[in-house]
């Protein structure tokens, strides 16, 4: 059931978390299926209902930095410098993890994915759940394993079932998941780009960040960093703008059950649906999932994709765009 996210609505969540249920939860991201992140059972929960490898680790949400050393053992100084500049906000630090501490949701790792959202219905459910003994929450999207993340609650109802309790809090601000940096191997390793850009974290904690195979080392495995995920049923295909209009005219009448996302309307018939791709990264990113779920819905067999200029600020959405259609 769809909740709005009132106070009575808040503590009901939170106590549900801490009974060991599921709980939709919205973040600036995207929204999560959340579990109480050190109650095995119940994280086991989220994999049955995802549909996702009890391998592939979650990350764990926190109030604030003052949990962290709940589940990392360590925090090396240039991680605690992005804390303290991003936190609340959309990027996930992986640390090393706190011995027998939230086992299942680090896929067995010996690390731990770490995050504190900004939103505010996430900010005032975690603070519920820390004074209930919670102390932080395993939240991936809250969407089958692989496929479109949800941006609203009706997302969630739709992709999880009208039985899961889900807290709505509007629609994400973001739209594509968090930033990942890993903290485990000396320096920043950027497993997955993000609205907050590699050039703000090198600025923020005097570091340069490294791509995964800059290391001799392998990387821990993260959220959202397979080869194939955020898909759409139809099949996406990434195209330059000229070459969307080139093959529009070549299928002239036959282009069917198409749809497209590009800067400009292009030159098609009835069987092709458009929808404009804006102008800047942090707008498209807003629209990029939203976007995908509609022309899912409009039963589209493939979306042609603008491929997005090749510049720092758009590396998250490409990324998305790269996955969704590997």
């Amino acid at each position: 059931m769809i909740l709005i996210a009132s106070d009575a609505a808040i503590a009901q969540a939170a106590h549900a978390l801490r009974e060991g249920e599921l709980v939709g939860l919205p973040t600036e991201t995207v929204y999560g299926l959340a579990a109480n992140a050190t109650d095995d059972a119940a994280v086991a929960k989220i994999f049955v209902a995802k549909g996702r490898p009890s391998d592939h680790p979650l990350i764990v949400h926190v109030a604030s930095a003052a949990q962290v050393p709940v589940f990392a053992s360590q925090v090396p100084d240039f991680a605690q410098a992005l804390i303290d500049a991003f936190w609340p906000g959309p990027l996930t630090l992986i640390l090393p993890r706190q011995s027998g501490v939230a086992t299942a949701s680090a896929g067995g790792q010996d690390s731990i994915g770490l995050r504190c959202p900004s939103h505010p219905v996430a900010q005032a459910l975690l603070h519920a759940c820390a004074t209930l003994g919670v102390q932080g929450v395993s939240a991936p999207s809250a969407n089958r394993f692989g496929r479109v993340s949800p941006t609203t609650a009706a997302h969630v109802q739709s992709e999880l079932g009208p039985e899961l309790l889900i807290l709505d809090g509007g629609e994400c601000d973001v739209g594509i998941e968090s930033t990942i940096i890993d903290c485990t191997r000396g320096e920043p390793v950027l497993l997955r780009p993000g609205h907050i850009t590699r050039a703000q974290i090198e600025t923020t904690c005097g570091r340069v960040v490294l791509d995964q195979n800059a290391l001799n080392q392998a990387a821990p495995r993260a959220s959202g960093t397979l080869e194939s995920h955020y898909a759409p049923r139809a099949k996406v295909r990434l195209m330059l703008a000229q070459d969307i209009a080139v093959k529009l005219h070549a299928l002239g009448p036959h282009a069917n059950n198409l749809g497209v996302w590009s800067a400009a309307r292009p030159d098609a018939g009835a069987g092709v649906l458009w929808r404009e791709q804006p102008a800047t990264a942090d707008e498209a990113a807003h629209a990029l999932f939203s976007i995908l779920r509609d022309l899912d819905a409009r039963g589209v067999q493939q979306i042609w994709v603008q491929l997005p200029p090749d510049t720092p600020e758009w590396e998250g959405v490409r990324d998305r765009l790269q996955r969704a259609a590997a």
